[in-house]
């Protein structure tokens, strides 16, 4: 989880956020949040099923360290890392999907491919 964006919150907060933006990534395969904390969950998610992709145990631990729920932790290694096998990296999109109604932030949906 190395990002160089503050995102407005200290590093516990930031960090929890990511974990659990980047595990319901991996459970549902999108989410709808705002351009800057998109590009953050890309790097964080790509990082996590790369990890996943080892198949070694120090990996499976590192996974699930990182993702808040076993059962898509589980599924991150078993199912979404073989996946992307023959894939070096890119197991994301970003989609701009125009401003918020309250506050005008620039809003994107991530997906996994």
């Amino acid at each position: 989880m190395a990002g160089s964006r503050k995102l407005g919150r200290d590093t516990a907060h930031r960090r929890a956020m990511l974990r659990g933006m980047v595990t319901y990534l991996l459970e549902h395969g999108r989410i709808e949040t705002t351009v800057t904390r998109a590009k953050e969950v890309r790097s964080a998610a790509e990082k996590m099923i790369t990890t996943a992709k080892r198949e070694d145990l120090h990996a499976k631990r590192q996974v699930y360290a990182f993702i808040t729920k076993e059962t898509v932790a589980k599924r991150t290694i078993d199912d979404i890392a073989p996946k992307y096998k023959d894939r070096n990296g890119g197991y994301t999109r970003i989609v701009r999907i125009g401003p918020r109604r309250g506050d005008a932030a620039e809003m994107a949906i991530i997906e996994l491919i």
